[in-house]
């Protein structure tokens, strides 16, 4: 077996997939130009996206919870290729907007399945590291792929960025089925067993962490042109070189990440988002020099990867018998951040606290996220003491009952 090749064919998927999720937002002028709407209309094809994602990373993983993981990936990258081909073909706004629900369905589900399969092809002690690698292809299309597919949609027509993508789910589905090994099901796995993860309070406690604590930094990145031409002063022409710099750090982030996953998922997630709160409240001092914006917004990206790849651990160990559901939901639950660390941010900007004001809420949902995580350690630690001393009574119960042989 060469995991190096399966790695690569899975963070082929992420690039893939990550291409289409953000290179929509570059793309909203000629899309608005084409349907002759304005672009905060167009902008439903990225809201539309993020509820396919949201509805289909748990969805899927249920109703597939029996089929094999390697299939489950090949067909969901032939969905990837079917939802973008819709996009490039619609010829009118209601069939752009389902075209992109399409295309947003298998998103969840294929991270979660490719981080669970990456899991189990390299030893315990080193699935940090495996979650990370397949992460580095939607980090690499933020640095790459979605720069070079809105300068493409520019110039060439906003289609041939999602007939580009659609090429390379096809290109990823033959290099699964090629490279990808097959992987053996959980045993026991079945629909109901996946639905019954969602009845542990563990599971939900990391999920909650993903969905509050990673909206700050969505509250930041989503005005980041804004910040970078109001705030620092700096020409519109530097925006694109920022937003590489942050995919830089994400895929750093996700290249050697995994290493501190590896040594404890705790200590990521605790580390992470107070390191995510650090970051924020320095950057909300420092944005207007452009110095600081960039070098901080660098650390943000490396340091939200590395959470990341920490929650999806998280959910993995907290559902041992539905890893699937539970490494899916929490691309879901990275959806909602974005959307609510978008809306909030926007809200504290309508309100006349300017730009910078995205950093203080970013702080308050990064703080949230960590109270979160230490109510979740405290639940578990309370819950292993009350087993341990449930597990202590029955033994003092069956010893004190036994009956001793009695002499003749």
């Amino acid at each position: 077996m060469n995991t190096t090749r399966a790695m690569t064919a899975l963070a082929l998927g992420g690039f893939g997939i990550g291409t289409t999720e953000f290179a929509t937002m570059g793309l909203l002028p000629q899309i608005a130009e084409t349907f002759g709407i304005p672009d905060y209309e167009a902008g439903h094809a990225i809201s539309l996206y993020a509820a396919g994602v949201v509805v289909g990373a748990p969805l899927i993983a249920v109703l597939g919870a029996k089929l094999p993981r390697k299939g489950m990936l090949i067909g969901l990258m032939l969905a990837v290729a079917l939802g973008n081909g819709l996009s490039a073909a619609a010829q009118d706004k209601t069939l752009l907007l389902v075209a992109r629900f399409v295309a947003g369905l298998p998103h969840g589900a294929f991270f979660g399945i490719a981080a669970v399969v990456a899991a189990t092809l390299v030893a315990p002690e080193r699935r940090g590291t495996a979650v990370a690698r397949v992460m580095v292809g939607l980090t690499v299309a933020n640095l790459v792929g979605v720069p070079l597919a809105t300068a493409a949609g520019q110039q060439i027509g906003w289609r041939t960025a999602y007939l580009a993508v659609s090429v390379i789910a096809l290109i990823t589905a033959a290099a699964i089925a090629t490279w990808v090994p097959l992987v053996p099901k959980v045993e026991g796995a079945s629909m109901k067993g996946e639905v019954r993860a969602f009845g542990r309070p563990t599971v939900w406690f990391a999920i909650f962490t993903g969905m509050i604590g990673f909206g700050g930094m969505f509250a930041v990145y989503s005005y980041v042109a804004p910040l970078t031409t109001e705030v620092a002063g700096l020409p519109g022409g530097a925006v694109p070189w920022i937003l590489a710099l942050f995919g830089l750090g994400m895929t750093l982030g996700a290249t050697f990440g995994g290493r501190f996953v590896d040594r404890s998922v705790t200590g990521s997630v605790f580390g992470g988002l107070v390191a995510v709160c650090v970051i924020l409240v320095l950057f909300g001092l420092t944005a207007s020099i452009p110095v600081f914006l960039f070098f901080f917004l660098f650390l943000l990206g490396f340091v939200v990867q590395i959470l990341a790849a920490a929650l999806q651990i998280r959910l993995m160990d907290a559902s041992p018998d539905a890893p699937s559901l539970a490494a899916s939901s929490n691309h879901s639950s990275l959806n909602v951040a974005n959307g609510a660390g978008a809306w909030l941010g926007g809200l504290a900007i309508a309100a006349g606290w300017g730009y910078t004001s995205t950093a203080w809420v970013g702080v308050a949902l990064s703080v949230a996220g960590l109270a979160i995580a230490v109510a979740s350690v405290l639940y578990e630690r309370r819950a292993f003491e009350r087993e341990t001393t449930n597990q202590t009574m029955a033994m003092a119960s069956a010893a004190s009952t036994t009956v001793e042989p009695q002499p003749r």
